[in-house]
């Protein structure tokens, strides 16, 4: 298995510390236009194959996009950050012909690559590359709202006082403020979230305070060291482990819908059976009126925002 993670900034770092303990990925390419730092980067690692039990990993620093070649997923994380004054609007316009530029780039060596796509707005970014490059949409994978999910795991395990692995729950639609947290999928050690805070005395989760809350927790990782890193690079772990073992696990990334759900010409998070394919399929969820109420506006806003980038950049939408 061979991966290369594009962008040697803390995300990319982090998720190329998750695949060195894996031990599963024979090569490994970090690439970053600045060679000094994805050098200095991969340097730093082969001093750790000394001390761990892993399986050793082929390391590679580039700026060449010919080291990708054959690469069997490719993850990118390059792209602008939001600066002060820049709407995110503006950073869809900028991100967008980043991304497009990367994965046509990325398509000449590894056609047949999985792309996961980190870079932010990432399910504006991923619906850009999919209607300007060759890749298939099952193909192309927004990072989406596994790192939102697993914060209101963990918010919740903390208000129960569990482990968060026994919290389940999704949260779905956009990466960002355009999502939603269907209460019918919050359980609790196997039982519906209201029934186990009843029996154990514990307040009733509130799913409308609890999407606020899980919010919020990016926002105040945000304010207090500029950027969000950790929660990132472990769910684009999850996402690839799925995709190396074949794990068919049902993750909530972000996918372009064809029909599911009454949407179309879309890339929103929902409930995603991920395999050794990419997308391999999207599941069917008996979601009340008021939730599809809300997936549909979500839907509006996200093809409204495309339109705007494709007049801005000229990309197909």
């Amino acid at each position: 298995m061979k991966i290369g993670i594009i962008g040697a900034g803390a995300v990319g770092v982090g998720i190329c510390n998750y695949l060195l303990t894996l031990g599963s990925v024979s090569e490994l390419v970090l690439l970053d236009k600045d060679i000094t730092r994805a050098e200095g980067e991969v340097f730093d690692f082969r001093h750790t194959a000394a001390l761990t039990f892993s399986k050793n990993t082929r390391i590679i620093p580039s700026d060449n996009y010919m080291d990708m070649l054959g690469a069997d997923i490719v993850v990118i994380t390059a792209g602008a950050q939001i600066k002060q004054g820049q709407t995110r609007m503006d950073l869809a316009e900028i991100n967008s012909r980043i991304g497009v530029d990367i994965a046509g780039k990325v398509e000449r060596v590894a056609p047949n690559a999985i792309l996961i796509i980190v870079t932010n707005p990432c399910d504006i970014v991923t619906h850009s590359i999919i209607a300007n490059t060759g890749y298939s949409a099952d193909k192309v994978i927004s990072a989406g709202c596994v790192v939102d999910t697993a914060r209101l795991m963990t918010i919740v395990a903390e208000r129960v006082n569990l482990d968060p692995k026994n919290v389940f729950g999704y949260v779905l639609g956009e990466h960002g403020s355009h999502c939603f947290t269907p209460k019918s999928l919050i359980s609790i050690a196997g039982q519906p979230a209201d029934y186990y805070c009843d029996a154990n005395d514990v307040p009733r989760i509130d799913a409308d305070e609890l999407l606020e809350s899980v919010k919020q927790a990016g926002f105040e990782i945000f304010r207090r060291k500029n950027n969000t890193t950790h929660g990132i690079a472990a769910s684009v772990f999850r996402i690839i482990q799925s995709i190396v073992i074949n794990e068919r696990s049902v993750l909530p990334v972000g996918t372009l819908l064809q029909g599911e759900y009454g949407l179309t010409d879309v890339v929103m998070s929902l409930p995603v059976v991920v395999g050794k394919s990419g997308v391999e399929k999207i599941l069917t969820h008996p979601f009340s009126d008021e939730e599809r109420e809300v997936m549909q506006q979500i839907a509006g806003e996200l093809r409204e925002h495309m339109m705007m980038v494709a007049k801005a950049t000229g990309l197909n939408i």
